[in-house]
């Protein structure tokens, strides 16, 4: 999907930032061409700033030592928000997503910005390179195809046994409860989100995933 890209600038209670979008109207009117000819056609997520994303940022913004020196790697990073955060603090970040579109719009970004420490690829989190390595990953809101967890998860592993910290955000859906449920062995920390955007507000869960909890017993549930 090839759609204008427009400069938003970002108001956030701590910070401010410009990042490219693509154009909305575009985005809807592109999608409904789509879904007219092919009825599956999937709505391009990559292209709108979700809570769970903007609640990463948040706390990257609040918590710089997480990121501060290391070398950080987002997965379906979409926008690049947490990246486009953490390359202030990190030593390098390599900002990822699986759709060219969603990859060129966030180098956009980052060259505006002058962040000369991104590096942004296509990378597709089913097909990862053998090499991939990072200190600290960043996912926020992947947890929404119940057809993907048992991939993520493995994903989630690799990079947990590797030593990394995983920071890892998401809306309260029903739906990934088992998901969420399955990493709670692995999660040192979690805190609870309040997102204000856009004049809705979304609770977001935020874990912190690492090897040094595995089997530490139960964590209580992130859903009420």
């Amino acid at each position: 999907m090839s759609v204008s890209l427009r400069l938003q600038h970002l108001e956030r209670p701590a910070y401010s930032i410009d990042l490219f979008v693509p154009d909305p109207q575009e985005v809807q009117d592109n999608y409904l061409r789509q879904k007219e000819e092919q009825a599956d056609t999937p709505f391009p997520h990559w292209t709108k700033l979700w809570p769970a994303g903007l609640a990463m940022a948040d706390f990257i913004h609040a918590h710089p030592e997480i990121v501060q020196d290391k070398k950080v790697l987002e997965l379906a990073a979409g926008l690049g928000l947490p990246s486009m955060i953490a390359a202030s603090y990190a030593q390098s970040v390599y900002c990822t997503d699986y759709l060219q579109e969603s990859v060129t719009t966030m180098d956009r970004s980052a060259r505006h910005l002058q962040l000369s420490n991104i590096t942004c690829a296509v990378i597709d989190w089913n097909y990862l390179p053998h090499d991939l390595t990072a200190d600290v990953l960043l996912l926020s809101d992947i947890n929404y195809d119940p057809g993907q967890f048992d991939q993520l998860y493995l994903v989630l592993q690799r990079f947990i046994q590797q030593g990394a910290l995983i920071l890892l955000t998401t809306p309260q859906r029903l739906m990934s409860k088992p998901f969420i449920e399955r990493l709670l062995p692995f999660c040192s920390s979690q805190y609870e989100i309040p997102v204000t955007h856009l004049q809705q507000h979304t609770p977001v869960s935020l874990l912190m995933l690492t090897a040094s909890t595995w089997n530490l017993g139960k964590i209580g549930s992130v859903y009420k």
